[in-house]
């Protein structure tokens, strides 16, 4: 008999879904209590932990291993920096270094050359820098003699202005390394380096 206004008090007609698929299996297991199997659980949680912490040790151990075996040896770090004796260099004149690869010019400059590369306006340059942004001492110029247009070794004291020229490609280059003409879009790059003494440059 159905109560008033149609309303039913029980579902005895709706089938309850069945969760087992979803249970852990020794949940399942009606012989055992729920406090055996979490202890199970629990074990097995720490079996995973520790063989996981043990793994990552292990791995950790190789990295450290394999960075180490990657480092660079002394030679090969004292490739990375060079010292020039600047008493080797005459005034005037220009000496060519192998360094990192790849050629160094270093130029040791007269009066007229360091007046005459202050003197040049800035504004008419491609890529413009002064003089003295360029070198530490106006005494000494250094730069990679690599050319900025396709990679060219230069020839070092030559060209339409007194500097650096590229054979490749006919580009002219000042005695500050600053394009002067030709297609290249930078000055020649000037590396770090420092004085430690008068007589002594350290690039690198």
């Amino acid at each position: 008999m159905q109560p008033p206004g149609g309303v039913r008090l029980a579902h005895s007609d709706v089938k309850i879904p069945d969760f087992a698929d979803y249970r852990r299996h020794e949940v399942n297991d009606p012989n055992k209590s729920s406090q055996e199997s979490s202890e199970g659980r629990r074990v097995f949680s720490y079996l995973v932990t520790g063989a996981t912490a043990a793994v990552g040790v292990y791995a950790k151990t190789l990295v450290s291993q394999f960075v180490s075996s990657m480092s660079a040896s002394a030679d090969v770090l004292a490739l990375f920096k060079i010292e020039i004796k600047l008493c080797d260099i005459p005034e005037g004149k220009n000496m060519t270094f192998k360094w990192r690869g790849k050629p160094l010019f270093v130029r040791h400059r007269t009066d007229k050359d360091i007046a005459t590369e202050e003197a040049v306006n800035i504004v008419e340059l491609r890529d413009p820098q002064h003089d003295k942004d360029r070198v530490i001492n106006p005494r000494w110029v250094i730069v990679l003699g690599v050319c900025t247009h396709l990679g060219c070794v230069h020839i070092a004291n030559a060209g339409e202005f007194g500097g650096y020229h590229c054979p490749c490609h006919g580009l002219h280059y000042d005695a500050s390394g600053r394009i002067r003409k030709g297609p290249a879009p930078l000055n020649l790059e000037v590396p770090y380096y420092e004085f430690p003494d008068d007589d002594t440059v350290m690039v690198g």
